[in-house]
């Protein structure tokens, strides 16, 4: 497993050197691919904050994550009524504090608080890491107030 992480780590030398210049939010939008996520952070309020001094840990989840969403979840969530529970679809992705893969790793079994407030597990299976059920597919995409690791799937915080 420890090969396996320095291999993605050496795979995002060159992003995360481009990324610690930028903050999470035009870290995100520069990737191309959390147009969604941007979308939703926009809609929530969100910008300004995750524009912040952080430090924060964003599980972003891509595009592809969130249309494995049922049909119509995604344009209910951007809907001015349900802001609130958009706010805590996307809060419930970021820790408040900066952790690196290796950080990660070392809390296999154990559960981390979201800045919604609810825990989110995590465990290391298989080489890989896994937050609640989605799998991290990318690590240490590093931003000036943070960082990023890429996820399969939206995690939805235990009330929703």
């Amino acid at each position: 497993m420890r090969y396996f992480l320095a291999a993605l780590m050496m795979s995002l030398v060159s992003t995360t050197t481009f990324a610690a210049e930028k903050d999470i939010v035009d870290t995100a939008v520069a990737a191309g691919s959390f147009k969604t996520l941007v979308a939703a952070v926009q809609a929530a309020g969100l910008v300004d904050t995750l524009k912040g001094d952080g430090p924060f840990t964003v599980l972003a989840p891509t595009d592809a994550a969130f249309a494995k969403l049922p049909e119509g979840t995604v344009e209910s969530l951007l809907k001015p009524e349900n802001k609130a529970k958009l706010i805590a679809v996307l809060t419930y992705h970021v820790i408040p504090a900066k952790a690196m893969a290796a950080d990660v790793v070392k809390l296999d079994g154990k559960k981390v608080k979201s800045v919604q407030g609810s825990e989110i597990a995590v465990s290391v299976v298989d080489g890989g890491v896994l937050v609640n059920k989605a799998k991290v597919v990318k690590t240490d995409i590093e931003c000036k107030n943070g960082v990023i690791h890429v996820i399969d799937a939206v995690i939805l915080p235990p009330s929703e």
